[in-house]
């Protein structure tokens, strides 16, 4: 992974998102674009000048947008220390989800990193609504959401959820497989079972998914869907003692399923666990 796109509205979940990001890729060269995205509607730090209208408006949060990015580049670098990384800057006028998208086609980014709540979002909202807009729209490369203001831990044990109704090739897992082998990392896959037997259309992805993970630590392990789903790999997470986990953000299945659950929407829930959502080609 060579270029890295992390948001920020400045917010201490956003620094934290960032610092993460840098710390797990320390080992790699990388250049981090740090972007912030603004509009009409974007508070301005000087309360004089909030009844600006128009472009006048726009110039002002234009320049103290740039202004944040600049200090939070300062704070980064030294905070890491790390001269493998080259940290840039973009500010940008529109919509967040809009402005990933065409940054990640711009600048061929292979990750996109966010916090999962930022300054204006609910505590109570698992995601916020920016992270989940950015995640059911963006296609082409992965997005790895960091919680809470969280210290860095370099991940040993990695989970990826599953129910084997969608295969993943080593393709669309070359993401995880790449933290897993930077971590030296073990992977355990958790399948979330709703029947007695796998189909045979399950029983062919999971041999897919076993074959992709021979050359790393794994394990397989069976959940029984006795509750909610969101319960089930919390107690899983819980008792494996995972640092951060993953998903195949396949459209109808797992994944969106997971999204509608009532209970999804309770940020203790997975309150310290990075999460990494791997695109596919659906």
């Amino acid at each position: 992974m060579k270029n890295i796109l992390v948001a920020t509205d400045f917010s201490n979940n956003a620094y934290c998102a960032l610092f993460y990001a840098a710390k797990l890729l320390g080992s790699q060269k990388c250049t981090f674009y740090l972007l912030n995205v603004f509009d009409e509607l974007t508070p301005l730090s000087d309360k004089k000048i909030q009844l600006f209208a128009g472009k006048q408006r726009l110039e002002k949060l234009q320049a103290e947008s740039e202004e944040k990015l600049t200090s939070t580049r300062h704070r980064i670098v030294l905070d890491t220390g790390n001269t493998l990384h080259d940290f840039k800057i973009l500010s940008k006028k529109g919509l967040l989800a809009k402005n990933i998208i065409q940054t990640v086609a711009e600048k061929q980014i292979d990750l996109v990193v966010m916090g999962n709540k930022g300054l204006t979002e609910a505590a109570d909202v698992f995601f916020g609504s920016n992270t989940i807009r950015v995640i059911d729209q963006i296609k082409s490369c992965p997005v790895l959401t960091i919680p809470g203001e969280m210290d860095f831990k370099p991940p040993k044990q990695i989970a990826f959820i599953t129910d084997f109704k969608k295969g993943c090739t080593k393709k669309s897992l070359a993401p995880l497989l790449y933290f897993v082998s930077l971590a030296q990392a073990g992977v355990r896959v958790m399948h979330i079972t709703e029947e007695d037997l796998l189909s045979t259309e399950q029983e062919s992805h999971r041999k897919l998914l076993e074959l992709s993970l021979k050359e790393v630590d794994h394990s397989f392990h069976w959940m029984q869907a006795f509750d909610d789903k969101a319960k089930v790999i919390q107690a899983f997470l819980k008792k494996e003692k995972i640092d951060l986990y993953a998903m195949a953000n396949h459209k109808h299945k797992l994944f969106e399923r997971l999204l509608r659950e009532p209970v999804i929407k309770d940020i203790s829930m997975y309150a310290d666990i990075p999460f990494l959502v791997l695109p596919t080609n659906d």
